[in-house]
């Protein structure tokens, strides 16, 4: 979804999972940069350990198309060799996204992605709650059994206040115009609009992590 069109609910369609070393080294050379990627310049900063590829995700809790992807992504990211980091990073085009991206900063400090990240999506777009407060979002992670003071500990604390600004400079320094996205190692930028498809953008990215490994 665009910087421009975040407000405004669509569709997408449902994505096939791509087998993740299903590019040969041909097919990687077929990629255009420019057209099915963008070279990110100057490199975008990088928390992989040595030795690992990072690749990120880049979304929001409320953006439909994000909703559609999620899925197939964590199906995706099961399939992901040893020498690949994934992470995903929440968007905040402007101030209106910030109370989500805590929240999505919060459960990862508290280890509850796994029990409630899809579930947030679910809430806004299944259920068609409006979780885009503060107050709502507490209330609503209240309900799936977290503790109250120790969610607000963290969705207040300076921790994530920190990682939240890192986070809208990774966004800015990949020039992320629109979400779901996926950068490369800070080196690469993808997205369903370049790729064609978010299933074609997962094979831009396995083709692009292979090229990496193939420089290593």
């Amino acid at each position: 979804m665009k910087r421009r069109e975040f407000s405004q609910a669509a569709a997408g369609a449902a994505l096939a999972v791509s087998a993740f070393p299903s590019l040969v080294q041909a097919q990687a050379a077929a990629l255009r940069a420019g057209k099915d990627y963008q070279v990110v310049d100057p490199v975008a900063a990088v928390e992989a350990p040595a030795g690992k590829i990072e690749v990120v995700e880049f979304f929001w809790y409320s953006c439909p198309h994000c909703n559609t992807f999620e899925p197939t992504l964590a199906e995706w990211v099961k399939k992901l060799p040893k020498n690949v980091a994934f992470r995903r990073v929440h968007v905040a085009f402007n101030a209106s996204f910030v109370p989500q991206q805590k929240l999505h900063l919060a459960l990862e400090a508290m280890g509850l992605m796994e029990k409630l990240h899809a579930k947030v999506f679910l809430a806004i777009h299944a259920e068609k709650l409006n979780l885009a407060k503060s107050e709502a979002i507490v209330d609503w992670v209240v309900k799936q059994g977290v503790d109250k003071a120790k969610f607000l500990e963290q969705y207040n604390s300076f921790s994530v206040s920190t990682k939240a600004t890192k986070a809208t400079q990774l966004m800015n320094a990949y020039k992320v115009e629109g979400v779901p996205a996926l950068g490369v190692a800070g080196r690469f930028y993808t997205d369903g609009s370049m790729a064609g498809s978010m299933e074609r953008a997962l094979q831009v990215v396995e083709a692009l992590v292979a090229g990496q490994k193939t420089a290593a």
